[in-house]
């Protein structure tokens, strides 16, 4: 008896080295989504924001959405810091803080201390990589990763605030990083050809999200996700994402995030037959799917989904 419970503990001690991190609690419960919003008859881009029944649309003062600050209390729109409940708008300043680089910041660190930045050399392609800076003045700035003449795009934090989510443009490849620039980990097969710029970290920690076309590039964008070490790989069955290009019933599934509880995820779809593109969630194992905007002749997309703020 006693062998097999030595033997019974040491299995679970193997299987523990090679599980996937424990999970975090979840961020908090969910809010509205902000998205981005392109009307082509006058080709200009709005951003809203959205409750995910549908309801309570409401503009957001700028034409590019990024992410909601952890509390649910803010939105960062790349280098403008939007308050919803006063409608100020700040300004980081980037610009004239470093004229060197053309800087959109995308992302806020769990603590809400500082934002990730997709970094492009204005004139020394050395400089391009991602960058960190301090999100109530734009200042400490911090490189990450370096790949000159690419372009690493970052999406998202870990939840504990170790490692950020990029997507590596020259290799076309998810990865993340620690935030001094080591233990760069591949995240996503070779081969596989992915959307620009995404990927969202599940609040849980343990899985990443995001839209991917496969088998190759003539096939339709749909959604997947795999564990944090890169293990786990698989598809979320979302009812009709995927089909080849040559197909007129296919439809793109792409821009995919988590939601805060980590239960459900927003995404942009598409139906190339109609042009009809609107934001849908669904439940993260593909059941569920329910259309939270319904236009025919606007493009919305890049939804990202907020905490509910707490009230205090």
């Amino acid at each position: 008896m006693r062998k097999l419970i030595v033997l019974a503990l040491f299995a679970a001690g193997i299987a523990a080295l090679f599980a996937i991190p424990a999970a975090a609690n979840p961020r908090g419960t969910n809010g509205k989504i902000v998205y981005n919003s392109h009307t082509s008859a006058t080709d200009q881009p709005q951003a809203y924001m959205i409750d995910p029944d549908g309801t309570d649309r409401q503009l957001v003062p700028h034409d590019e959405a990024a992410q909601w600050s952890p509390d649910g209390t803010r939105i960062l729109l790349f280098n403008l810091v939007f308050n919803p409940d006063d409608g100020s708008l700040a300004d980081l300043g980037l610009d004239a803080l470093y004229p060197d680089l053309f800087l959109p910041c995308v992302a806020w660190s769990p603590d809400g201390g500082r934002f990730a930045c997709e970094g492009l050399g204005q004139t020394d392609p050395s400089l391009t990589g991602i960058y960190t800076v301090r999100s109530s003045d734009g200042g400490d700035l911090q490189q990450v990763t370096s790949d000159p003449g690419g372009d690493d795009c970052p999406s998202d934090y870990s939840p504990n605030g170790r490692r950020i989510l990029f997507t590596r443009g020259s290799v076309g490849e998810l990865f993340t990083v620690r935030l001094d620039g080591s233990g760069l980990r591949q995240i996503t097969p070779d081969g596989m050809t992915l959307n620009e710029c995404n990927g969202s970290w599940s609040p849980q920690g343990n899985e990443i999200l995001f839209s991917a076309h496969v088998p190759d590039a003539d096939y339709r964008s749909t959604t997947w996700v795999v564990h944090s070490d890169g293990s786990g790989l698989r598809q979320i069955p979302i009812p009709g994402c995927g089909g080849p290009f040559s197909s007129p019933t296919s439809i793109s599934c792409f821009n995919s995030s988590w939601s805060p509880d980590g239960k459900k995820i927003v995404f942009a779809r598409i139906t190339p037959s109609t042009g009809q593109q609107d934001l849908y969630t669904v439940n993260v194992d593909g059941s569920g799917l329910f259309r939270v905007t319904n236009t025919s002749e606007i493009e919305e997309t890049g939804g990202d989904w907020g905490t509910h703020p707490v009230t205090p």
